[in-house]
């Protein structure tokens, strides 16, 4: 008897999750295999961020991710999922108008099939995300640390650091609310200031780097297992160490290659015996192969006089 399919995570989910005290998990993804083991994992949310940038394309930021990355990865992900809810990020430039965001939200839904979309900024994107919902389409917010505004910012450092920053925050954790976003990420912020937005909004708050106050959490898959050899951010826990097991299962893989160890017998196809027979036989018939052999990966002539490229040319 198949498994019965778990019921689909939804925007009112988390609301739901938040009303009874369940704390929410959510993790990034940006391809198939790593959604479809997550989502057996239960994780209630696949993030596909424009952390993309750096953790799959190697760029210094989030900033060169375009429209198409996140649709082409976001349509991966949502094939790989069967009861997680997938958000797929809006990268920089494609919420710059509420027109604009409207049309890329669209796109995310309609060709990504994305259950949500994300995107970064306070009080200003209010009006871009109230068009948005309008038109049916659940929007998570996101605070703190927004990595589009890098620039602006000047680097990636913790925000709300002083009482009138960290009032601004929970001010625009509000507006986000009233405009009708059914989550909120916290990046990068004190966990006091996370804990006085969290206990005054209605919908949760999902941190990333703010402390155990918030009604949810996410990291970067990548980080969370350990798939670089770099140190991890402060906020991160790491739960695996796969950067190693790669490096040494490569290495495995070329000793096996060049002590002739792989691909065994096991590894390899065979035809039935007669068969072989039948072959050998029709070579040592056929004029074009009865003189070739195979030697330390050259191709020999048995007979030297005969130029090799005659071979092919007939």
């Amino acid at each position: 008897m198949s498994e019965k399919k778990q019921k689909k995570i939804t925007a009112q989910s988390f609301i739901t999750m938040k009303k009874n005290g369940e704390k929410i998990t959510v993790l990034t993804s940006y391809d198939y295999i790593m959604a479809k083991a997550l989502d057996s994992a239960g994780i209630d949310a696949l993030l596909v961020g424009d952390s993309m940038g750096m953790v799959i394309y190697g760029q210094n930021s989030t900033l060169p991710v375009t429209v198409e990355d996140i649709l082409r990865h976001t349509q991966a992900v949502a094939r790989g999922t069967n009861r997680s809810m997938v958000i797929a990020d809006m990268p920089f430039m494609s919420f710059s108008t509420p027109d604009i965001a409207l049309k890329n939200a669209g796109r995310f839904i309609k060709e990504g099939n994305a259950d949500a979309v994300k995107l970064e900024g306070g009080r200003e994107r209010v009006k871009s995300i109230k068009m948005m919902i309008e038109c049916g389409i659940p929007v998570m917010g996101h605070l703190g640390l927004t990595p589009q505004y890098i620039h602006q910012l000047g680097g990636y450092k913790l925000q709300g650091k002083n009482a009138h920053a960290a009032e601004r925050l929970i001010e625009d954790a509000l507006l986000l609310e009233e405009a009708g976003v059914f989550a909120i990420v916290l990046e990068m912020v004190p966990w006091q200031v996370a804990k006085e937005i969290s206990s005054r909004i209605q919908i949760p708050t999902i941190g990333i780097g703010a402390g155990a106050y918030c009604d949810g959490q996410v990291l970067v898959a990548q980080d969370m297992m350990g798939f670089s050899d770099r140190k991890p951010f402060k906020f991160v826990k790491k739960y695996a160490d796969v950067w190693n097991i790669m490096v040494d299962a490569g290495k495995n893989y070329i000793n096996d290659i060049k002590n002739g160890e792989f691909p065994a017998q096991t590894n390899s196809f065979e035809i039935p015996e007669d068969e072989y027979q039948m072959l050998k036989d029709s070579i040592e018939h056929n004029p074009k192969l009865k003189n070739t052999v195979h030697e330390e990966g050259n191709i020999h002539k048995k007979d030297k006089e005969t130029d090799i490229g005659s071979i092919y040319s007939n």
